[in-house]
């Protein structure tokens, strides 16, 4: 074995040093993309693989850089800018992927696109006019 081999083997033992824990992340992920329009927090999440919340919270930062509520949020922000592009109203979008208030879809909304869902939408329909 050369050098760099021996030094990739090495590198994959430290980055995937456990299995189980990025194949419980995965699992985690999927299980969020898949029902990303429910309520979910780390109770329901955690219980889903079995494993305490807090460690599950600390794998899920650590293989994929957010907490899973930032992925989730993340996912109903792109789900939802498909919805308003088709047409859906603000609050039929809202509730379509998951968020039990108003305000705070719109809120979250703007944030991560620096746009409110109505200015958005308004955006999408002119440009798919074009």
């Amino acid at each position: 074995m050369t050098f760099y081999e021996k030094e990739l083997v090495r590198i994959r033992d430290i980055v995937y040093s456990n299995d189980k824990q990025i194949s419980t992340v995965i699992r985690i992920r999927n299980y969020i993309e898949k029902n990303y329009h429910t309520k979910l927090d780390l109770d329901v999440l955690s219980n889903t693989q079995f494993v305490s919340k807090y460690h599950m919270l600390r794998l899920f930062k650590k293989y994929y850089g957010q907490t899973p509520r930032q992925y989730l949020i993340d996912k109903r922000i792109e789900k939802s800018k498909k919805l308003l592009a088709r047409g859906l109203s603000v609050t039929e979008t809202c509730f379509a992927v998951g968020f039990e208030s108003l305000s705070s879809f719109s809120t979250l909304f703007k944030t991560k696109t620096s746009k409110s869902p109505t200015e958005f939408q308004k955006k999408s329909n002119f440009q798919e006019v074009k």
